[in-house]
């Protein structure tokens, strides 16, 4: 472990990626051994639930283990397609499982979810109320599950208007923004013309928020053209998350290391959210 002294509080931004998420543990497995604190995090859709899970106490050799448990099987159960074709109601119970029915300020990290208000497309921050529940909205895919009601709104996956927090995670009051982006974009020949189309998309929801641009580190595992709906390979993406880490690591260890400027209070871009 590096014996790292720094008077920055870091904030962990976490993006969604569905199937992807295992690499975030992968980051966590690299930053955590190297003594990096983690004083804030957000979270979206995937990154919600390791974010969760985190933050909630979960050691890490336990989230390793969890990894392969976050599938189809245990997150989803098809529904009559009305509002969705699958609930991820089944999310909600497995998370409830592993952490208890816990709010926002009993997390042992300060934590927020970001999804998106379904009937005006922006995003919504989530830090008060039930843990599970709000990971269950930032999960849910326009479209594909159903959405979920919360204080009078329809609550959907946070990646549609902000895939990456890191704004949000800056808010909270952290000096130094970890971004985490598990959405790169990448041109399938195989598909046809579809290929643009799928493309283009990608783009969108990897731009959404313009929480790239935010980031004092990005660190993006190499995952361009790996199947997001495909689980069932938890190992192999908790290693290109924490070879992605690495090769960000001496960066970030160098910036906590700097000398905290008196006057770093930069102002936070304003950004059009509705707090929850």
């Amino acid at each position: 472990m590096t014996d790292l002294v720094s008077t920055k509080r870091v904030g962990l931004a976490l993006s969604g990626g569905v199937s992807r998420g295992p690499a975030h543990i992968g980051v966590l497995n690299v930053l955590l051994s190297e003594g990096i604190p983690i004083d804030y995090v957000a979270g979206v859709s995937a990154g919600s639930i390791i974010g969760a899970l985190l933050c909630a106490g979960i050691p890490l050799e336990k989230l390793n283990e969890l990894a392969p448990q976050i599938n189809w099987r245990h997150i989803a159960q098809l529904v009559w397609p009305r509002r969705g074709f699958v609930s991820f109601k089944k999310l909600e119970r497995f998370l409830v499982e592993l952490i208890g029915d816990l709010q926002f300020h009993e997390m042992k990290i300060p934590y927020i979810t970001v999804v998106t208000d379904l009937l005006n497309g922006e995003p919504v921050i989530l830090r008060e109320g039930h843990v599970a529940s709000a990971v269950h909205a930032s999960c849910a895919v326009p479209g594909f599950v159903e959405p979920v009601e919360r204080n009078g709104q329809l609550l959907g996956d946070g990646g549609v208007s902000c895939n990456l927090p890191t704004r949000q995670v800056r808010a909270m009051g952290a000096d130094y923004v970890i971004g985490v982006d598990l959405m790169q974009p990448h041109l399938r020949r195989r598909v046809g013309p579809f290929r643009f189309g799928t493309m283009a998309l990608e783009t969108l929801i990897q731009r959404s928020g313009g929480g790239l641009d935010a980031a004092d580190c990005l660190i993006t595992p190499s995952l361009a053209g790996f199947n997001s709906l495909r689980f069932g390979r938890a190992e192999y993406l908790i290693g290109v998350g924490e070879v992605a880490a690495r090769q960000q690591l001496d960066t970030i260890l160098k910036a906590l290391r700097a000398a905290l400027p008196q006057d770093l209070a930069r102002p936070v871009p304003d950004t059009p959210v509705w707090i929850a």
